[in-house]
């Protein structure tokens, strides 16, 4: 498993959420939309009713019937969007938990490898014992970005 690639799926899950609320958005000024013609036509119908003739009073009924429709349409795709959306929210939130742990744990790592090579050349036990514990700092990091024991 490539550890980089975190940062790459935090980045697609933020756009992929991004879209969804954007989504969840358009959804809502339709239902609106229909929403306002729906009652429109009905204070139409109720202030005409008496005056208009059966065939146009069932076309009004008919018309806001279909409204009524749409916008429970529309109330069942929000609520799938906005579920999806959040389900992203969360996959972003782990990427970007794993991504950092991965860094800290690369960080640790390079500057256990550091102090090891300038142990080995200057033959100084002490800075090979500090390389040994910025790799087991190291391992812990990375550990934790596989399984997330616990957060930093």
């Amino acid at each position: 498993m490539y550890l980089g690639k975190y940062s790459s799926r935090t980045i697609m899950a933020q756009a992929q959420e991004t879209d969804q609320w954007a989504f969840y958005q358009a959804k809502s000024i339709k239902s609106h939309t229909f929403t306002l013609q729906k009652e429109r036509m009905e204070i139409d119908l109720m202030a005409q009713e008496k005056t208009l003739s059966a065939d146009v009073a069932r076309r009004y009924r008919d018309a806001i019937a279909g409204y009524e429709k749409t916008v429970k349409r529309y109330d069942t795709e929000k609520e799938e969007i906005k579920k999806k959306a959040e389900e992203l929210a969360a996959q972003k939130a782990i990427s970007q938990e794993r991504g950092g742990n991965f860094g800290y744990g690369l960080i640790f790592l390079q500057i256990a490898i550091m102090m090891s090579s300038i142990a080995a050349i200057t033959k100084k036990p002490p800075l090979w014992y500090l390389g040994i514990f910025s790799a087991s700092i190291g391992a812990v990091f990375a550990l934790n970005g596989f399984y997330l024991f616990f957060a930093f």
